[in-house]
């Protein structure tokens, strides 16, 4: 498959203005003429092989910065959008949506903001929601889902939060769980573990930290390296929340409960530590377990956040769904996007891993635009740590695209050079160009179909 033009020209603005430059002089220091730069920012023309060079060799950047996700993820959500049946017939052509996603980012997240309060309204009433005359009933963003979108365009990386961890985890000197009791007793925090209650409950007035032993010991450590951050990086976290400008209270509450997993995850498992460990095992999500004290989730969770400028890891996605399907987190540093409604593709194997707890599931996978991937799932139950106490069922995907198969254990013995050995997947019904999918829930939006009462194949109807 010929390699896509790379059009990034906001992405170069963007580079401009962080460096105090003007077109003209940023055009003599990459050795071009001013209207071919001018055609680039606007994108009219593609970023040349000797701009990405220079970029590198001028300005130190890392250049995986012009191909950044940030578009993808943007056209995903305005297919997504665009693919209601309020539009009708007036699907834009995908060239446009990524010219208006490179062009406009800004326009184009007013727009996907727009669907998703009138999607939320619409949903109301068609609940019975009683929004009529409800004071409250006012269209407006879920909270959940602002935080969850906060962290799909950040790339799933906070550097200043990352860093912060880092340094942490530096201290600790291989044994992250000593250091963060140490860290809450330097605090002035006791640590008390009970057979029964909460997995996690800090009594400020008392100054104690209150723990399950119930809980496995990597969640006994995430959960101290949790508190440590609300206690000693309270203002690193307000100061992030700030710059994010949440539209409600409950918003910005459960974005600081994230940025405090965040860190404390990254303190876990180290940004420069973790990424050379990854490297060197291949990704064996197992041994990387066994190196840091951590728990699969938390692994490959983790791996889906080296994003950070100059010091890039692979670029995963990361998904985790329950037993209806639903996807309770979901990242991609991918081309391939999740879709913001309803659950994941059913041929997609993270809904297989159910069936086999326990065991790593590994599928090649290709989606309707022609990318391949190499996708690991797992289930990842967790026992409430009694018999009367219920066990919550997720199961995690992982994957990549088949490019970097090379740097994964689990792609060896797998036959990527091989068309038949990928399945075919998509995002979401909705929007899923495939016609003749066997699997197909619902009809494609943005497509016409052909019904005939007198015959019946897998589907009944043919969409054209």
């Amino acid at each position: 498959m010929a390699a896509r033009k790379l059009y990034a020209g906001a992405k170069l603005r963007e580079i401009r203005t962080r460096m105090g430059l003007t077109q003209k002089d940023f055009a003599v220091k990459l050795g071009l003429s001013l209207p071919y730069l001018n055609q680039m920012e606007n994108n009219n023309r593609p970023v040349s092989t000797t701009v990405v060079l220079a970029l590198a060799q001028e300005f130190g950047i890392d250049v995986t910065e012009l191909s950044s996700g940030d578009s993808e993820r943007l056209v995903s959500d305005l297919r997504e959008a665009l693919s209601d049946a309020v539009f009708a017939d007036a699907m834009p052509p995908l060239a446009e949506l990524r010219l208006a996603a490179s062009n406009a980012p800004a326009l184009t997240r007013a727009f996907i903001e727009l669907h998703k309060a009138y999607r939320q309204g619409h949903e109301r009433l068609a609940s019975l929601d009683e929004a009529l005359g409800r004071e409250d009933a006012r269209s407006q963003s879920s909270p959940w889902d602002e935080v969850r979108d906060f962290f799909h365009y950040c790339d799933n990386y906070i550097d200043a939060v990352d860093r912060a961890a880092e340094n942490l985890g530096a201290q600790a000197r291989g044994d992250i769980r000593a250091a963060a009791e140490t860290r809450l007793s330097d605090l002035g925090v006791r640590v008390e573990r009970h057979g029964s209650g909460p997995v996690r409950r800090y009594d400020a007035a008392a100054k104690v930290l209150h723990l399950s032993a119930r809980a496995a010991p990597e969640t006994q450590t995430f959960q101290m390296l949790l508190q440590i951050a609300l206690l000693s990086q309270d203002q690193l976290l307000e100061a992030t929340l700030d710059l994010a400008r949440f539209h409600s209270d409950e918003a910005r509450a459960i974005a600081k409960i994230g940025l405090a997993n965040y860190y404390a995850g990254a303190a876990m498992m180290p940004y420069g530590r973790f990424l050379a460990a990854a490297q060197e095992c291949r990704h064996d999500l197992e041994v990387l377990c066994g190196r840091f004290g951590a728990s699969i989730e938390q692994v490959a969770h983790r791996l889906s956040t080296l994003q950070r400028p100059g010091a890039k890891g692979i670029p995963f996605f990361f998904v985790r769904v329950d037993q209806a399907g639903t996807i309770t987190k979901r990242h991609s540093a991918t081309r391939l996007q999740f879709a913001r409604f309803g659950g994941a593709c059913p041929l997609w194997n993270v809904h297989r891993a159910f069936e086999t707890p326990g065991r790593f599931l590994r599928q090649l996978a290709e989606t309707p635009d022609g990318v391949r991937y190499i996708s690991l799932a797992r289930d990842v139950s967790k026992s409430g740590g009694s018999w009367e106490a219920p066990v919550r069922r997720y199961a995690i995907a992982l994957g990549c695209e088949v490019r970097h198969a090379g740097s994964l254990v689990y792609a060896d013995t797998l036959d990527v050079s091989n068309d038949d050995a990928y399945e075919p997947i998509g995002i979401s019904c909705r929007i899923c160009e495939r016609k003749s999918c066997h699997q197909r829930s619902v009809p494609p939006l943005e497509r016409r179909l052909s019904i005939d009462v007198h015959a019946r194949d897998v589907l009944p109807y043919e969409v054209r």
